[in-house]
This record gives C-alpha cells, sequence and structure tokens, in this order.
C-alpha cells in the first residue's frame, strides 16, 4: 500500500534536513526548518482541539509557512480545504460552512486559528499520519451551477498516488527530473501549485516563491528574477509571458493546465524555448487524466491533450468522456444529489466531449455543461445569468464564452433591459464579482433588445457566441 499524504514529504524533508525548502524574498527555509514548523503547527492544532477527520478551512497566502500548515493538518488526519483568493465573499461564506476550523493569518469575523500562534505551538511527533486511506483529504473547490461551490473529496488513498515516484507513469518522472528549482507562484487552493510543490520535494528540488502570488505581467518578472527551471501555468500566462520578451532560458519543464492550449500556442511556445513544453488534462472531479509530453507536440500531436495515464481507464458514452481512476474523487461533500449526477458504478462523466485518435492521443471537443474556463477557473454561465438578471434593471440575462489570448476564455454577456434605462456595466460587473469570483465577470456587455431563439425556441446560445465574436473584434 502506498504511504498516506503528507508521509513521503514529510520523510524527504527528515532525510535531508540541510538541504533547501523553499525560497522566498530571499530568505531560504531548510527542509529541516520546514519540518520544525509543521510539527509545532501541528501541535498548536491538536491543542486547540483539532483532531482527524475534521475539516480544516485555509484562508492562507502563498508562503513556506503556508504550506507547513497544509502538511500538519494532513499529518493530523483533516480534511483540508484551501479557500480560492479570487472568490467573492458570498461564495468564501458557503465554502466555509464545510469545514469546522479555519486557519487564517489575521483575525477574521468568526473564529480563527492564527498562523502565526500555531507557530508558536509545542511541536509533536507527526509520522506516522493519522489518517485511514478512505478517510477525506482534501476538498478541491470548484464553482457550482447555482453560483455556490461544488467541494469535490478525495481521499487520502488518492491523493496519495501522487507523491509516490514508484507509481509514476514514465512521462512523469521524466518531468520531475526537470524540477530542481520549480516556481510556485499562486496560492496553494490550486491543486496543480500545491501538487508539484510536494512532488518538487520528494524528487530531490526546491520551490521558490515570489512575495505573493504572481498576477498579470509580474510573472515574467519573477521566472527572470528566480530563474527556475520549471513552472506551471494555464495557456493564458504562456501567451503572456510569450508576448513579454522576458528571459525564459532557465525553463527546462512548463507544465500547461488548466484548459486546453491551441496547436499555434504549443508551437510558438516550442520554437520559442525549446522541447520544455508540456500539457496535463485533469479536473477537481477526476484528478489527473492526460499528458502531453514535448515529444508528442514535436511528432505533430499539439491538437490533443496527450495520452491518458497508465492507471485511468476511459470509456466513451455518446460522445461524452466517462473514466475510473484511483485518482478520482469520492463525491462532492456533503452534496450527494450532484454526486450522483456524476458518479454511476465506479465511473464518473467529466461532461467533457471528446475522442480518442488512431495514435492512442485524447481530443477534446466541447463540453457537455455551459461552463467558461476563465484563468483555469470554472465559471458556470448559468451562475453568471442568474447574478446579472437580479439586477433592478436586467429583464434577462446570457453569458456565453469565447478563446481569449490571456484567460484562455473570456465571459462575454448579453443583458436585456427591464425598460428603457439601460444597467451600467460596472455596477453589473461588480455584482458579478462579489456573488461569484472575479473569473466570472464579464469582459463585454452588450444591451440587447431580442434575443435569439432556435427552432426549439430556445435562446439560441451559438448565435450570441457569433454575436459576442463581433464585439470582441
Amino acid at each position: 500500500m502506498p504511504r498516506l499524504f503528507p508521509e513521503p514529504v514529510l520523510a524527504a524533508l527528515r532525510e535531508s534536513p540541510d538541504l533547501p525548502a523553499i525560497e522566498q524574498g530571499g530568505v531560504t527555509v531548510a527542509r529541516g526548518e520546514l519540518l520544525t514548523m509543521v510539527r509545532r503547527i501541528a501541535g498548536g492544532m491538536r491543542g486547540a482541539g483539532v483532531r482527524r477527520g475534521m475539516g480544516v478551512g485555509m484562508l492562507l497566502s502563498l508562503s513556506p509557512q503556508a504550506f507547513a500548515a497544509h502538511l500538519a493538518a494532513h499529518a493530523l488526519g483533516c480534511r483540508v480545504a484551501p479557500a480560492r483568493p479570487a472568490w467573492g465573499p458570498e461564495q468564501l461564506a458557503f465554502a466555509l460552512t464545510k469545514v469546522d476550523v479555519v486557519v487564517a493569518e489575521q483575525s477574521l469575523g468568526r473564529p480563527a486559528l492564527l498562523l502565526g500562534d500555531l507557530l508558536e505551538g509545542d511541536p509533536i511527533e507527526v509520522s506516522p499520519p493519522r489518517a485511514r486511506p478512505e478517510d477525506p483529504a482534501r476538498l478541491i473547490f470548484t464553482s457550482g451551477s447555482t453560483g455556490r461551490p461544488k467541494a469535490c473529496a478525495h481521499s487520502y488513498g488518492a491523493m496519495s498516488l501522487a507523491y509516490q515516484p514508484e507509481h509514476w507513469p514514465p512521462p512523469l518522472t521524466r518531468l520531475m527530473t526537470h524540477f530542481a528549482r520549480c516556481l510556485v507562484h499562486q496560492g496553494l487552493a490550486a491543486p496543480v501549485m500545491f501538487t508539484y510543490l510536494g512532488r518538487c520535494l520528494v524528487a530531490g528540488g526546491m520551490a521558490v516563491m515570489p512575495e505573493g502570488p504572481a498576477q498579470a505581467g509580474d510573472l515574467a518578472g519573477a521566472i527572470e528574477r528566480l530563474r527556475p527551471t520549471a513552472t506551471m501555468m494555464h495557456p493564458g500566462r504562456l501567451h503572456e509571458i510569450l508576448a513579454s520578451g522576458a528571459d525564459l532560458s532557465s525553463l527546462e519543464a512548463l507544465m500547461l493546465g488548466g484548459s486546453p492550449a491551441s496547436p499555434t500556442l504549443l508551437r510558438t511556445a516550442m520554437a520559442r524555448l525549446g522541447p520544455v513544453v508540456w500539457q496535463g488534462y485533469g479536473q477537481g472531479e477526476a484528478g489527473i487524466v492526460s499528458m502531453l509530453t514535448p515529444d508528442d507536440i514535436a511528432a505533430g500531436h499539439d491538437a490533443s491533450v496527450g495520452r491518458p495515464v497508465p492507471d485511468v481507464e476511459l470509456g466513451l458514452r455518446n460522445g461524452e468522456i466517462w473514466l475510473r481512476s484511483p485518482h478520482m474523487m469520492d463525491g462532492y461533500w456533503d452534496d450527494p444529489e450532484q454526486t450522483r449526477e456524476v458518479l454511476r458504478d465506479g465511473w464518473l462523466n467529466t461532461r467533457d466531449v471528446g475522442y480518442l485518435d488512431d495514435h492512442g492521443m485524447l481530443h477534446l471537443v466541447g463540453r457537455s455543461r455551459d461552463i467558461i474556463m476563465v484563468n483555469a477557473e470554472v465559471c458556470y454561465a448559468g451562475a453568471i445569468e442568474q447574478v446579472m438578471a437580479s439586477h433592478p434593471l436586467v429583464a434577462q440575462a446570457f453569458a456565453v464564452g469565447l478563446p481569449d489570448p490571456m484567460t484562455g476564455e473570456a465571459v462575454h454577456a448579453f443583458v436585456v433591459p427591464t425598460g428603457g434605462e439601460a444597467p451600467d456595466e460596472d455596477s453589473l460587473r461588480e455584482l458579478v464579482r462579489r456573488r461569484l469570483s472575479a473569473n466570472s465577470q464579464p469582459k463585454t456587455i452588450t444591451v440587447i433588445t431580442e434575443v435569439p431563439l432556435t427552432e426549439a425556441g430556445k435562446p439560441d446560445k451559438a448565435a450570441l457566441c457569433i454575436a459576442a465574436a463581433g464585439v470582441r473584434d
């Protein structure tokens, strides 16, 4: 049986205490120092009554101490639920109903364990881990169709496979040889950032962090300053840093995820950076599904999302991709109804539409659910429409997604006014940001008086997409 998380990471810290673990702001935290942080925070949590099976929410910025807090909560066998920084206050409040206690850096409007206080706790032994394989380990939040986050619950058994080199497929083993210096530039709520940080330590590398999440144009600057050998990002960020003209020569591996990169972007990146570009396809519900390697891109498979990893079994039903995998979730936490919609007889419906070609490469051609991927965040069109339609000057609202070079996809909205007065665009965007998230805000808002309809009499989203493309261009 695989060693349960976080034991593989903790063992790597114990075995090489003098090696660097994380560098941030010119300060390097050694592996032994990081382990001491974990032991102190775990002692502080236990002293506050935190026990195996409890839900622990994480409202923390990007730092070595935040990563230590995650490891400590996992060492106690808790269900860890990190908050996404782009959430609006209503989404955050709802997500915190899924946990028993919150760890934060400053006082909140509700009781919380302060990270600074936990770091002063009496250290305790953190190995072996307290959890059992079937215990819920982590809640990965995705946007819900009602605007409320859905919490994908992954067990310790499923989560632990990501940190076991003996269970890594050959492409991942090859990829991790380039992670001597891994740039982690988003908050730890992003599964790809958290996972590769831990994998990097297990593989003998170190992580480098900017002074907070790298947003917009500062990611290219962070790569120039910190000289990482590997990092992870979504395709919109790659487009941005390629356009910046920054010195990216330190990169030996660049993992793309969140939404499929276009063949043009992949080829452009390979021509500029060399054979360092990888792409992963996965979901909060499914975990990792497939990987596209530099060799695959060079061989002309750049229109695909790669080959399914060995332990993922795919089944195509009416064009939809179903799978079963040791990496997939057990269900949506505290939501049996939505769980039944996607999990049936051990199979998960990804609700993505695709096919396998003659080379065994997986292609995505669309989605069977009305979602828009913005900055790798799942944004539900229905939720955006409901929020905009709650404005007193909006009678109807529609949201569509179009490809966007900066964010992967972008939201474009259409509103029908209740009367002669058109709603203020800024107030609508702020309403969406407050109720949902910053990524859900429409890039364009177009006032219409007539809604295009299909032959069945339903709103014609295809026609709205064409109209949105005209507005965008």
